[in-house]
């Protein structure tokens, strides 16, 4: 059985961060021109409406480019990055906020963060330490295929929420790959059960562990971005407050993922030993750690104890004071200081395989995805231009009605929408077009805008069903061991087990 595949390395990572956009090629020109033209015309009828029925017209212009920039998004008619520059053209034109106050949201702060994740993300794949963790953790696992699928899943879930899920399933790809080329492996009639497992437990894994810290995943860090901008008096949500609700509801749903790719995608009936000496060539092949691998797990390592520490954590009958309070300005601290500051280190230390050269080079990060920094930086200039133009509080004004509902089916609704509208668009689009929504409705509500803003922006990680949903279920669609229907019917079930957990975990967890 011979599978076609052309491995795309992990510096081409721009290429797949909106994956959706391959299936562009297959649209009429016709319908292409149609999407570019109906959205624009379509915002402008609806800001005439609201114009004649009263609304003031800077609120009834962010409509406007409301609905242009979603429906853009949504279909992508245009790439994703394209469409995000639309705020800093029109913002001015239209008289809803100047040039220069617009283009500081496309450098806010938060955005720092994700660019110092992928610098230590550069520099585990240019020293090849994800290859060297993946094999191990899958050789101390065990020899049957179930266990090798516990090894994917951990390997992928402990290294995504460190790094981004796109490129954590990236990374990974090709060691899960040499695994199931090797066919004499696994039982003859179940290869095709397992490779699709496997496949499934790479993307899937990325997701899950992904939402559990705020680098793991592009959503997490627009709504920090979003919540301080909105709330700027606020408790920040630190790493170490994020990490306390979200790796309960992860861990709990990785636990319920691997049942169902070992017992029902898999099955019993083919999960037997094999020899599991493929993996043990691959490892031995990779040699002695090299010094760079433990100067990149060092400075790993240190970030992460950095991050956690940062701010205050209070454990109930004492508090650990964080580490920022011994600077004179602790509140200008943030963790993407933290995240640059990694980055920043990696490029001083010198390499012993060649000392003209550091453990990154700039030459290593060329490649960064500038396109998500423009998604980041529409988000938060729609943000902006919400409160600017005073369109939050007219949204508040019109969803007082739902204040008689109980808070579980609000929250569940809202879990719901954002789970549906994942899988049409791209998580980054999905949490930016529902933050700005729900800060607003909180309001209304009088109830913790936290209470509906997290549970968003973690179901907007949960697009499992469909090959487009998310990058990750992009890339393990492509190599061939998937099919629509496989993905479709088991992504489903990850729908309903995610929209259960987080909506459970909402409902009796506080923030």
């Amino acid at each position: 059985m011979h599978i076609s595949y052309s491995y795309q390395p992990f510096s081409s990572i721009e290429n797949l961060q909106n994956s959706q956009q391959k299936n562009l090629a297959y649209i009429s020109p016709l319908m292409k021109w149609f999407k570019i033209i109906a959205f624009p015309i379509l915002g402008f009828l609806v800001m005439q409406w609201m114009q004649l029925n009263g609304m003031p017209e800077p609120a009834a212009r962010m409509s406007f480019l409301l609905i242009w920039i979603a429906g853009w998004w949504m279909s992508e008619a245009v790439d994703l990055a394209v469409t995000s520059l639309i705020p800093f053209i029109f913002f001015p034109l239209l008289g809803i906020m100047s040039a220069d106050k617009t283009a500081v949201n496309y450098m806010e702060q938060t955005i720092f963060l994700f660019i110092g994740g992928f610098f230590l993300a550069y520099a585990m794949e240019k020293w090849n330490l994800h290859s060297r963790m993946a094999f191990k953790i899958i050789l101390l696992l065990g020899n049957k295929p179930s266990r090798i699928l516990l090894g994917i899943m951990v390997t992928t879930y402990l290294i995504t929420m460190w790094i981004s899920n796109t490129a954590t399933t990236i990374m990974l790809f090709s060691a899960v790959l040499a695994i199931i080329r090797n066919e004499n492996l696994f039982h003859k009639q179940g290869h095709k059960r397992i490779a699709a497992a496997y496949m499934l437990a790479l993307a899937y894994s990325a997701s899950i562990g992904g939402f559990s810290t705020l680098v793991g995943t592009p959503p997490n860090i627009i709504f920090i971005g979003f919540y301080e901008k909105m709330f700027p008096s606020a408790e920040s949500i630190n790493f170490f407050r994020w990490f306390v609700f979200a790796f309960p509801v992860s861990f709990s749903f990785f636990i319920c993922a691997y049942f169902v790719l070992r017992f029902w995608v898999i099955g019993k009936k083919y999960d037997v030993p094999f020899d599991i000496q493929h993996i043990k060539d691959e490892y031995n092949s990779l040699g002695n750690v090299s010094r760079e691998e433990k100067s990149v797990m060092t400075v790993f390592f240190i970030t992460v104890i950095l991050w956690f520490t940062r701010a205050d954590i209070d454990f109930g009958n004492f508090k650990m004071t964080g580490w920022v309070n011994l600077f004179g300005f602790p509140s200008y601290i943030k963790d993407s200081t933290v995240a640059i500051l990694a980055g920043f280190t990696l490029f001083l230390i010198p390499a012993s395989k060649n000392k003209k050269q550091n453990i990154l080079e700039w030459k290593d990060v060329t490649k960064l995805p500038f396109k998500i920094i423009l998604l980041f930086g529409c988000g938060f200039a729609i943000a902006e231009g919400f409160e600017t133009t005073g369109l939050d509080v007219i949204l508040a004004s019109n969803l007082v009605a739902l204040k008689a509902m109980p808070p579980w089916i609000i929250i569940l609704s809202v879990v719901v929408f954002v789970t549906l509208l994942s899988e049409m668009a791209s998580n980054v689009a999905s949490v930016q077009l529902i933050l700005p929504i729900l800060m607003p409705l909180s309001v209304s509500l009088d109830i913790d805008p936290l209470t509906l803003m997290i549970p968003a922006t973690i179901a907007a990680s949960f697009g499992y069903m469909l090959p487009v949903a998310t990058a990750a279920n992009t890339i393990v669609f492509g190599s061939g061991y998937i099919d629509t229907k496989t993905m479709y019917k088991v992504g489903f079930i990850f729908n309903v087990i995610g929209i259960t957990l987080l909506t459970l975990f909402s409902v009796y967890r506080k923030f």
